[in-house]
């Protein structure tokens, strides 16, 4: 183990970054376009069981079978980053807008009605009172959608995208166990440390919003 890392380390390093690019870039455009279609759904409440479902049924298709849709997809379809960054990006949205959606329906009506009586203006009860309130709840899909990403983002390298998942299939596939090793030691630590993280910050969140 400690021989082959000291070998191999500036390709575990440079793999290790493509593994963070791709699933942060997907958890990134997730939030993009997650955040504002949570708001949306909690004023047209009647469009949330329908995008919702939606959302769901794509979560339930195998990663392997939605790599393989998206490779023949137009705009984004071939092999390589932009196929699984997609992919991951259709895994995490429907938790982010969850989240959101969440979050806000769950706000208590009595700040929103006393921010209405001092005068503020709906984009104002938006971002001081509603958000606010239900960022510990977006925070809490955010570490699922997280960890979600990093896990799923081992398999893009079957398409070329690079990450993690090339040291654990080349090794799998050479019977190299410490290349193996190395390939899921870095993808399971970066999984640990963000969920923990992230966990801390909801709690931190939670204590301010109770006080």
């Amino acid at each position: 183990m400690t021989a082959f890392f000291l070998e191999r380390r500036e390709e575990i390093l440079r793999l290790t970054l493509e593994h963070l690019g791709l699933a942060g870039s997907a958890l990134g455009l997730a939030l993009l376009a997650g955040v504002p279609l949570g708001i949306l759904l909690s004023r047209r409440r009647a469009l949330a069981p329908w995008v919702l479902g939606v959302a769901a049924t794509v979560q339930t298709v195998p990663s392997p079978a939605l790599l393989g849709l998206l490779m023949a997809a137009p705009l984004v379809g071939g092999i390589g980053w932009k196929p699984a960054v997609t992919a991951l990006f259709l895994y995490s949205l429907m938790t982010v807008v969850e989240s959101v959606y969440a979050g806000l329906v769950s706000v208590d009506p009595a700040t929103v009605d006393a921010g209405r009586g001092l005068g503020m203006t709906e984009s104002q009860l938006l971002t001081l009172v509603e958000l606010p309130q239900a960022l510990p709840v977006l925070v809490s899909g955010l570490r699922m959608s997280a960890v979600w990403c990093l896990g799923i983002a081992t398999v893009a390298s079957y398409i070329g995208a690079g990450g993690l998942g090339d040291l654990i299939f080349r090794g799998v596939g050479r019977g190299n166990y410490a290349m193996v090793a190395w390939g899921a030691i870095p993808a399971t630590a970066m999984a640990v440390a963000l969920h923990l993280a992230l966990t801390a910050w909801e709690r931190r969140l939670r204590r301010r919003l109770f006080q």
